[in-house]
């Protein structure tokens, strides 16, 4: 199981000692934190895409270049590309040019996303959410494959004999879809024998094995080898020394950032006694000692039928720098070799 992290590179306040960082020094600490997690042995790392104050990631590829820069091993990828809202031409030149600069490391999550602003920002209208998703990543996956594009579609001009490039250094460029909790999209990548990206940050992940089976149901139906499918889990977490204090330190920020999304979408304010559920050993968040995150991701994946990777992804709860970088090498190095196969 590949074991990493995931980030929004949220800026706000700190529960704790009400500091905000400042947008340039955030990003500097990103890209701290992308290296910390190379030096721990975490073998991915993806930053989000959103268009909010409160996230800095709304240029990923940007992002993920300058973490190029800054690393040789670490796998880099998006968390997800809101692909919906973007141009796949330009999507695939952006990844392209970052898998040439990174080597080979570089990989898609392509999906719809989790917030809206996107839409209306370049010009789409919600009432086309999926049909813009299918049709472009049609494409997007279209100009993997060839170089010379001849397409037409409804919602982008048509291309007929333009050639795309750059073309990546791997052959193919990874593309996996991202998705929540909606059979037709878990069942759209299992048809196309695209590997699977989970967001799971509520509730109990066991909820989620029908439509992971109904992923693989769908690519065997369409005649892939299973055994070359992927499925991944996005899952909100943390790791602190000790299941009192990692769970004491995650909930202010989490709860004040979900309150938050909560207040806009008509939920009630996020409770102790709510996040607390969330830690049980059946729950989606995985914050707690090294033994412990270790313990609920073995038993997620169990309860999923198997995964072949996790990214933890603890920027939401707006700890400190330096609480991030400990809970990072404790993830690299004292989580993950819980999670290998004893020899």
């Amino acid at each position: 199981m590949e074991l990493g992290l995931d980030s929004f590179v949220a800026v706000a306040e700190d529960p704790f000692t009400g500091e905000v960082p400042t947008p340039e020094e955030r990003l500097a600490q990103l890209i701290e934190e992308v290296e910390t997690a190379e030096a721990a042995g975490l073998e991915v790392f993806g930053i989000g895409e959103h268009h909010r104050k409160e996230f800095l990631d709304s240029a990923p590829v940007v992002l993920l270049a300058a973490a190029a820069a800054r690393t040789k091993k670490i796998r880099l990828t998006s968390a997800v590309t809101v692909l919906s809202a973007d141009d796949p031409v330009r999507v695939f030149q952006a990844f392209a040019t970052l898998d040439l600069l990174s080597h080979g490391r570089a990989e898609i999550v392509a999906g719809r996303g989790s917030f809206v602003e996107a839409y209306p920002l370049f010009g789409f209208s919600l009432a086309d959410y999926d049909s813009l998703f299918a049709e472009k990543l049609e494409l997007l996956l279209k100009i993997r494959d060839e170089p010379v594009i001849h397409w037409k579609g409804r919602h982008r001009a048509a291309l007929d004999g333009l050639n795309v490039s750059p073309r990546p250094l791997q052959n193919p460029l990874p593309i996996w879809v991202g998705v929540g909790g909606t059979p037709e999209s878990f069942l759209r990548a299992g048809v196309l024998g695209l590997p699977l990206m989970v967001a799971i940050i509520g509730g109990e992940p066991r909820r989620f094995r029908p439509l992971v089976d109904l992923y693989r149901e769908g690519a065997q139906r369409a005649g892939h080898d299973l055994s070359r499918l992927k499925i991944g889990v996005h899952a909100l977490g943390y790791v602190g020394s000790d299941d009192t204090s990692a769970a004491d330190d995650f909930f202010p920020g989490y709860a004040r950032m979900f309150t938050r999304i909560g207040r806009e979408r008509g939920w009630p304010a996020t409770t102790r006694a709510q996040y607390d559920r969330l830690l049980e050993p059946d729950g989606a968040l995985m914050v707690g000692s090294p033994e412990t995150v270790a313990s609920k991701i073995r038993r997620m994946s169990d309860a999923l039928g198997g995964v072949d990777r996790v990214t933890v992804q603890m920027s939401v709860a707006a700890l400190s720098h330096q609480r991030m970088l400990t809970a990072i090498r404790s993830l690299g190095q004292e989580v993950a070799p819980l999670l290998k196969p004893a020899s």
